[in-house]
């Protein structure tokens, strides 16, 4: 049995595992920092410009819209978990296990068909159900023991 409250805190209220976040772990953020500076560095933009009249290297005319994604990238952190504030600040989950005074979605009798959670789909697919299920049957302990889903084909 796991006893760790910290990963306890990393479930959201939806299902999802915080700790399995590219924005709370926050590598490709500065992954995507540390690309930006050295595509500084190295004065790619000028490269970029000179190689894209080329028809091999046609595709850096779009050097200006790479870079743009890369800073987006870098702003795409979540340095708090979703229990402790983090994800997206119109989290109508959040809001609504707030409201009814539960730990999560799996508390809840309406999860399976709940259409505060449809937002996930396009992202996760199925993933946070299958969670919440897996929650509901075997627990938080359980449910931190085994693999969680992160990403999923919808059904």
């Amino acid at each position: 049995m796991i006893d760790n409250h910290e990963d306890r805190d990393l479930i959201s209220y939806c299902g999802l595992y915080c700790g399995d976040c590219f924005a709370h772990r926050e590598k490709i953020a500065d992954l995507a920092r540390d690309l930006r500076k050295e595509l500084r560095q190295a004065k790619f933009d000028r490269t970029a410009e000179s190689m894209s009249v080329i028809p091999f290297f046609k595709v850096f005319e779009n050097y200006e819209q790479c870079y743009e994604v890369l800073g987006a990238m870098v702003k795409f952190r979540c340095k708090k978990a979703c229990k402790g504030g983090g994800g997206p600040h119109f989290c109508k989950m959040r809001k609504c296990a707030q409201k009814k005074g539960i730990e999560g979605c799996w508390e809840c009798d309406e999860f399976e068909t709940c259409e505060k959670l449809d937002f996930l789909k396009p992202v996760h697919g199925d993933a946070h159900l299958k969670n919440l299920r897996k929650i509901k049957k075997q627990g938080i302990d359980g449910f931190l023991e085994e693999k969680k889903h992160w990403y999923s084909k919808i059904k």
